[in-house]
């Protein structure tokens, strides 16, 4: 049985059997799984409570807690990081498989086993689990916008951009100003990627405490402080084998930075109280929207951090920079939300339109899917006109000066703006030769190849 992930599904044996434990153990490495074996109840509870496990081999007569009861609590275990349960009797009845199964038991081998018939239901729960997390995740992604929407160049460069960037392991770090859509692209690389089966955990880092990151980032002991009142799984441990989103990183303080450099560097960490590591397997994916150049300059951001991180940049444009993309946008959401709130499809005039395109959107997307969502709740009519729209027209700049900022926003904007289209008409005069646009541009061509990248310019096939 091949195993086609980047690693291989763990299987948790728990019997107190020393010859099962060592032989079923063996039989499950040779055919290429990661598995671990456990003589109890409580050593089995204790190594979920440190690892996530895809499938657990449970015998029922266990000493001390027996199988039924280590089933049930394994019930607990959220979702996300619950494995699929096999229970396991040499002399069980009719009546203690019926009770594994309303206890959460995904099926019954009796002994002595055939490996032929354990084989074939891991198959089966391995896939069982899988269909499991697809709906989880279907749930937790239904009417939130999760599609990429937009036919504007440089959302058809970001699109280039994942098509090459996401099949890779690569850490990627994503700019952009709040509300440009990061998570969502976050979303994309991971789904994009031979991880995709595999969980994807978010952290917001400006969201959370200072004192309580650390914890929620590597988990912790039970009374490794005060509030610790049971342990707990970190972040980076959930994310095993799959993608861990780091969002608004540069809000992480200094000592958390240390720590999630180690962990990025020696794949492993120690939760909070722990005397030992705990080995992981996790492609990062951070987002910033802060210039973390600047926050380095501050003091503010460690920079070995900052290069361990920015392996793949990538650079989600401000909705102002691409408006015309805002129709299929708004059309996007007021198909999503007539669905979510049981409305009749709407459409917005051309003039409505064009008051959304007419205004500068600071909050971009998020600004602009909040203001649909308002449209649909407030306004019962199929057709919305511009007096429906709550936004006042922008205001024309007086003067050159303001123009530029109202176009560009920063400095860093404009500066960019400008490399970009300088960077453009090199390559248009030299026909998409990267080469021959490097030498006019006076630049190694592996330089101009990471400028490229940084400002979202594809290159020609």
């Amino acid at each position: 049985m091949s195993q086609s992930r980047i690693n291989p599904p763990r299987i948790l044996i728990a019997d107190d059997e020393p010859g099962i434990r060592q032989s079923l153990g063996g039989v499950l490495r040779d055919e290429g799984f990661e598995a671990v074996a456990v003589s109890s109840g409580e050593e089995c509870l204790d190594a979920l409570a440190h690892s996530v496990f895809a499938i657990v081999l449970l015998d029922i007569w266990l000493p001390g807690i027996d199988g039924l009861e280590t089933l049930d609590r394994i019930q607990s275990i959220p979702a996300a990081d619950r494995p699929v349960v096999v229970m396991i009797s040499g002399h069980g009845t009719i009546e203690t498989a019926v009770r594994a199964t309303k206890l959460g038991a995904y099926d019954f081998l009796e002994k002595p086993l055939s490996i032929d018939r354990v084989l074939l239901v891991i198959k089966h729960g391995l896939e069982h689990r899988r269909l499991r997390l697809d709906n989880e995740r279907l749930r937790e992604s239904s009417g939130s916008g999760s599609r990429i929407v937009g036919e504007s160049v440089p959302m058809k460069a970001l699109r280039q951009q994942l098509g090459l960037m996401a099949g890779t392991n690569g850490r990627v770090l994503i700019y952009g100003e709040s509300g440009t859509g990061k998570e969502l692209i976050a979303h994309a690389l991971h789904a994009m990627s031979p991880r995709s089966a595999n969980p994807f955990v978010e952290v917001n880092c400006a969201a959370i405490p200072e004192d309580l990151i650390e914890s929620e980032l590597f988990g912790h002991m039970k009374g490794s402080f005060t509030a610790a009142h049971e342990r707990k799984i970190g972040k980076f441990q959930k994310a095993d084998t799959g993608t861990l989103f780091l969002d608004e990183v540069g809000d992480m303080s200094l000592r958390t930075q240390a720590k999630v450099l180690r962990a990025l560097e020696e794949q492993r960490f120690e939760p909070v109280g722990a005397h030992e590591s705990i080995r992981v397997d996790v492609r990062v994916v951070a987002a910033t929207n802060k210039n973390l150049e600047d926050e380095i300059s501050k003091g503010n951001f460690r920079e070995d951090l900052f290069y361990r991180l920015n392996v793949i940049p990538f650079h989600v444009p401000p909705l102002r920079e691409r408006k015309e993309d805002i129709p299929a946008l708004v059309t996007h959401f007021l198909d999503e939300f007539a669905r979510s709130y049981g409305r009749k499809p709407k459409e917005l005039t051309p003039q409505a339109l064009q008051v959304l395109q007419d205004y500068h959107w600071p909050g971009n997307i998020r600004e602009l899917r909040n203001l649909v969502e308002r449209i649909v709740i407030l306004h019962p009519q199929g057709r919305i006109d511009a007096r429906h729209v709550p936004l006042q027209p922008a205001r024309k700049p007086s003067s050159s000066s303001e123009s530029s900022s109202e176009r560009y926003g920063s400095l860093q904007e404009v500066r960019e703006t400008a490399e970009r289209d300088y960077i453009q008409k090199k390559l248009d005069e030299a026909n998409g030769n990267v080469t021959k646009a490097a030498e006019m541009l006076g630049l190694e061509r592996s330089n101009l190849y990471r400028k490229m990248r940084a400002l979202g310019i594809a290159p020609r096939e």
